[in-house]
C-alpha cells in the first residue's frame, strides 16, 4: 500500500524513464529498486502511499483445473480481466532462457487469455489472492492460442522481499548441469525407474565439485 509495484524484469528493461498509470487515471514516476533477470521479475516504487494491494496466496496450493483470473492491459486496453483454469504446473519453455543462461523457469501454465499487454500483470484464485505474474504466451500467431504463464508467487514473493530489502537477489549456486531421466537414459544407465535428474555437468571449482559431485 506504500507503491511498491512487482512486473516483469522485460516489461521495464533498458528504459531510461517508468511511468505508472493507477486505476483513477493518476500517473506517476516509478524508480526501480532492482530487478532479476533470472526469474524475470523487477519491483519498482512510486511515491504514494494508502493504495489498494494485492495478497499474496500460495501457488504451490494451486491445482491443474482450479479456476484462475488474468488481469493486464491486454493492446492497450486497460484493465482487463479474464478467466481460465490452471492448465500445468512447473512448465520449462526456455524463453527467459534465451536471455539468461541463469534463467530459473517453473511457470504456471493457464488457459486464461493472456496477450501482448499482459507481461507483469496479476494471476489471482478466486479468493483475490496473487498466485502469479503473468510472463509470457506460446503462440505461433503472436496472439492468445490458450497457453499462457506465469511466474508462481512461491518463486516471486522471495524475489520481490529480496529486491525490496536489498535491491539485488542473492541466491544458492551449486554448479551442475541437469537433464531429465528419459526412458532411454535410464536404459543405458541399468535404472529401472524413469525418476530424478541425471547430473550432466560438474563446473571446475564450483561447490558440487569441491563436494564430490560426480558427472
Amino acid at each position: 500500500d506504500d507503491g511498491f509495484i512487482v512486473t516483469n524484469n522485460h516489461v521495464i528493461d533498458k528504459a531510461d524513464e517508468i511511468t505508472v498509470t493507477l486505476n483513477n487515471k493518476k500517473t506517476y514516476k516509478a524508480k526501480l529498486i532492482g530487478a532479476d533477470p533470472a526469474y524475470d521479475l523487477a519491483v519498482i516504487k512510486i511515491e504514494a502511499s494508502g493504495l489498494p494491494l494485492l495478497p499474496f496466496g500460495d501457488s504451490d496450493k494451486l491445482e491443474t483445473g482450479e479456476w484462475v483470473l488474468a488481469i493486464g492491459n491486454p493492446f492497450d486496453l486497460t484493465s482487463t480481466v479474464t478467466a481460465g483454469i490452471v492448465s500445468g504446473k512447473g512448465r520449462n519453455i526456455n524463453i527467459i532462457r534465451e536471455r539468461s543462461n541463469l534463467a530459473i523457469e517453473s511457470f504456471i501454465q493457464t488457459d486464461a487469455a493472456v496477450n501482448p499487454g499482459n507481461s507483469g500483470g496479476a494471476l489471482v484464485n478466486l479468493r483475490g489472492e496473487l498466485v502469479g505474474i503473468n510472463t509470457a504466451i506460446f503462440s505461433q500467431t503472436g496472439g492468445y492460442q490458450g497457453v499462457g504463464f506465469a511466474v508462481p508467487t512461491t518463486m516471486g514473493k522471495p524475489i520481490y522481499e529480496s529486491l525490496v530489502k536489498h535491491g539485488k537477489v542473492v541466491r544458492g549456486f551449486l554448479g551442475i548441469g541437469i537433464q531429465d531421466l528419459n526412458r532411454d537414459l535410464a536404459a543405458s544407465f541399468g535404472i529401472k525407474d524413469v525418476k530424478g535428474a541425471l547430473v550432466s555437468d560438474i563446473r571446475e571449482d564450483s561447490p558440487a565439485s569441491q563436494a564430490g559431485l560426480k558427472q
